[in-house]
């Protein structure tokens, strides 16, 4: 008896197959000539007429024959793919993760669209902003915010200061520069606000989403693993169709 994987592994060399038969078959019952025939003798209007031989052309495809070449290819494709779709049905296992069952009893199916899914949770996660391994870190309850520690800084104000460069004389003015000084007014405390995880966080989902989705693949593989009864079809529908 065979499993349900060997079935899968079969029907995509059934259905290559088939394929290229049906394209053949499609070809040659679109050339007509090959689907004509002809035959035709000659009689001269008298006795000493000229004589000429017969001429004739066998009819090289039949388009009944090629139908039934045709069906019998579609009919091993029928069997396979019904005996792997009626195994579907049936072919289940559950997603264990550590010893603890997460899903029981899974159709195959729905593993394949697990499976696929969680591909693409894992990219979304791998995505997270994690938060910034510069700063330090803690969790504010009041608002389930990441913050940081409160960071002191000096507000200043520019102020004009003169600089006497030379005395005034009996002749001369004063020489005076102005320039600014930074002189302290005040001070900024700062604390900044995160909603990004951390890296442990992170590393942990990935984990769970990794080790998930190896118990599914296990569970699909172990699915696949079940043994299936043929089914025949192809000869109920071609016998039908045919008939």
């Amino acid at each position: 008896m065979a499993k349900l994987n060997q079935i899968i592994a079969v029907e995509k060399g059934a259905k290559s197959r088939t394929a290229q038969d049906v394209a053949a078959a499609h070809r040659e019952v679109q050339k007509p000539a090959s689907l004509a025939g002809i035959s035709r003798t000659y009689q001269p209007k008298d006795e000493e007429g000229e004589q000429l031989p017969p001429e004739s052309t066998r009819v090289q495809v039949k388009a009944e024959t090629v139908l039934r070449e045709m069906a019998a290819s579609l009919t091993r494709l029928f069997d396979v793919t019904a005996t792997k779709d009626w195994a579907n049905c049936t072919a289940r296992a559950d997603v264990v993760v550590d010893g603890r069952t997460i899903v029981p009893d899974v159709p195959v199916s729905y593993l394949l669209f697990l499976e696929k899914q969680l591909t693409e949770v894992h990219a979304f996660v791998r995505k997270l902003p994690v938060l910034d391994a510069a700063e330090t870190w803690s969790l504010d309850p009041s608002t389930d915010w990441w913050k940081t520690e409160p960071v002191r800084t000096i507000r200043t104000r520019k102020v004009p200061r003169n600089h006497v460069k030379a005395e005034a004389t009996e002749k001369h003015p004063a020489q005076v520069e102005v320039y600014y000084e930074d002189v302290p007014i005040g001070y900024w405390s700062t604390v900044k606000f995160s909603g990004s995880l951390s890296a442990r966080r992170l590393n942990e989902l990935l984990e769970r989403v990794e080790k998930l989705q190896n118990a599914v693949k296990f569970a699909r593989e172990e699915a696949n693993s079940t043994e299936v009864d043929d089914r025949r079809v192809g000869d109920a529908v071609f016998g039908y169709l045919l008939g």
